[in-house]
């Protein structure tokens, strides 16, 4: 009787691995620049063809291989990090598994040429799908050479699951740029189809390295954190207070431990906690984070990729990082530190030659989203927009919102008497039937959302041509998704170009928008969609989540209301789809009974 149970082949073991370790072109570039940076690299060259579809080529001047451990290095679970269960413990190095090159080269071409220091002459390696077609020698540098071409050739189904070259190019330069910031001493040189993306030597400091990657406006920022105890580091750039940079998402907020950049909860939290004061509920500091512990302490061999560890003790190093966030914070408060041009802590944290602030930009006039009054049978903003200085001409103003289809009940002559506003936020109705209380901002949210809505299914959206553009310079993952969506943004009230890589110019912006809101609104839309909540599949779902978060953004409530503004917004609301709740789902008024009200006097 045959066995039910067999043991899978090498070959059928590797793509199966590489299911775990590679998931996408950037992971086969991540495994091996960690490879050449555990060899001793100090100049690493990256290359790259349609998305890492075609080609990766990573060449570096390690230490490189003779010709038996080029060999060995293509078995599954060989590697030179760890000889023990107990070398686990104490992790010095990037890689240990064993898996990556085995799992590489099972699903690619694969070609590995190197050479150490104490051989006249290299190897060259090639495997086809997982069967070893040749090995020879060859000339070459101390160091070593590997290219991936044609990934997934021998399980077509997963390039199925590739996304678009920009989007996949994006994760690539993405990948590599953490490198190299994580690695200042090491020269990185970054091509993709041939051309030159960056080029970066040796000995930079942090924040122009943030500067080259992320950009200036981001760099300029940023203050410096330095502090240490009980075994533990902490170093980096972290966000200003009040600079009104956070975001929407937690993209931008990047931590290293041990040089390797990880997802670690513990930072992660931490970092939020030491913000709440400074940013509001659901936005994130920017921050570029190294955090040193000792090995032994923390457990990196949690997931295939090494993406998230584990600490031994993470309430000390939650407590530690929120310490000294603090610290960093209020200092920069009283002046104490936070200079942009001094003060950077080490690993090539040093000074930036600080560049002149530029002058704020020049735009037109805009109506915002202003409380609404009744005039003559019909709603119209407050207030107009101020007129310019300098003789450019007045914009006329957008014209008005396609009104709400009317509800034939009590919207017209409801009969609601206002009483006054509590506490600013809340307006108080008397009524036949009782007493009213509404959310001024989400009755407020509710009328533009739903006006929104009506805008953007017309096509008709307002919009005003800025005297001059406002840049956005973007890390090349929202680049690649701004430029796959230009055509979305400019049909809804923008008008956005590209203007150099990684560099755009927004041209206009919608009428309800103030110009100088254009950038974090831009950038908290891309988080939407590197996040999914802002997908163009469904295209009205699409709209309807870029109504819900332009609302929240964009409201500015005075602090009193006149009787007829508030008649009007009670008019409006009511001609809503949905009056009863804002868009996110918070109610907007609620009616306390006669009945109930005699209950709780006890009559």
């Amino acid at each position: 009787m045959s066995s039910k149970i067999k043991i899978l082949p090498d070959r059928v073991a590797n793509q199966i691995a590489a299911g775990e370790v590679i998931e996408r072109p950037a992971a086969v570039v991540k495994e091996l620049v960690e490879n050449a940076l555990d060899a001793g690299a100090t100049r690493l060259e990256v290359e790259f063809r349609h998305g890492g579809r075609s080609l990766m080529r990573i060449e570096d001047n390690g230490a490189g291989m003779s010709r038996d451990d080029a060999l060995l290095a293509l078995e599954r679970h060989a590697t030179s990090k760890i000889a023990a269960a107990a070398d686990l413990d104490s992790l010095a190095s990037f890689g240990f598994r064993g898996e990556a090159l085995p799992s590489i080269a099972s699903v690619s071409e694969f070609s590995i040429q190197t050479r150490e220091a104490s051989s006249d002459t290299g190897t060259e390696v090639f495997i086809n799908g997982g069967k070893l077609a040749h090995v020879r020698e060859c000339g070459r540098a101390v160091g070593t050479r590997i290219e991936v071409k044609h990934l997934f050739n021998s399980v077509p189904a997963r390039r199925k699951f590739l996304k678009t070259d920009a989007t996949e190019s994006a994760h690539i330069i993405q990948g590599v740029r953490l490198y190299a910031l994580a690695f200042p001493h090491v020269a990185f040189t970054l091509i993709e189809d041939g051309r030159v993306i960056f080029r970066s030597p040796q000995s930079e400091t942090l924040r122009e390295r943030v500067a080259s990657i992320f950009g200036k406006q981001i760099a300029e920022n940023l203050i410096p954190i330095d502090a240490a105890e009980n075994g533990m580091r902490i170093t980096g750039l972290i966000d200003r207070p009040g600079s009104g940079m956070g975001r929407a998402t937690r993209h931008e907020m990047i931590t290293y431990i041990n040089r390797r950049p990880v997802d670690s909860r513990a930072l992660n939290y931490a970092l939020i906690e030491s913000y709440t004061e400074h940013l509001p509920k659901g936005r994130y500091p920017v921050a570029f984070v190294f955090f040193e512990i000792d090995p032994a302490a923390v457990d990196v061999n949690v997931h295939p990729a090494k993406r998230e560890v584990r600490f031994r003790n993470e309430t000390a190093v939650r407590g530690f990082v929120i310490r000294n966030v603090l610290d960093a914070l209020r200092n920069a408060q009283s002046g104490l530190g936070g200079s942009s041009g001094t003060g950077d802590p080490p690993v090539g944290l040093g000074g930036m030659a600080g560049t002149p602030a530029q002058p704020p930009p020049a735009f037109a006039p805009t109506p915002r989203i202003t409380p609404l009054v009744q005039t003559h049978g019909r709603v119209a903003h407050a207030t107009q927009p101020a007129q310019p200085t300098g003789g450019s001409p007045v914009p006329p103003n957008p014209p008005e919102p396609r009104p709400i289809e009317n509800r034939k009940s009590k919207i017209e002559n409801f009969t609601w008497r206002f009483l006054g506003l509590a506490h600013q936020a809340y307006a108080l109705f008397e009524t036949s039937a009782g007493i009213v209380v509404l959310d001024r901002r989400s009755a407020h949210e509710r009328i533009w959302f739903e006006r929104l809505q009506t805008q953007f299914r017309s096509g008709e959206v307002p919009s005003q041509r800025l005297l001059l553009p406002i840049p956005i310079e973007l890390d090349a993952i929202a680049s690649a998704l701004l430029l796959d969506r230009l055509d979305f943004f400019n049909k809804h009230g923008f008008e956005i170009t590209e203007f150099g890589r990684n560099f755009f110019r927004v041209e206009s912006v919608p009428a309800w928008m103030e110009p100088a809101d254009a950038e974090p609104f831009v950038r908290d839309l891309l988080g939407a969609l590197r996040d999914g909540r802002l997908q163009e599949k469904n295209i009205d779902i699409a709209r309807d989540e870029l109504a819900r978060l332009a609302v929240v953004k964009a409201i500015r409530l005075p602090a009193s209301a006149s009787e007829a503004e508030m008649r009007a917004m009670v008019g409006q609301l009511l001609a809503c789809k949905t009056p009863l709740t804002s868009p996110s789902g918070r109610p907007t008024y609620f009616e306390l009974s006669l009945g109930e009200l005699a209950r709780r006097f006890g009559r």
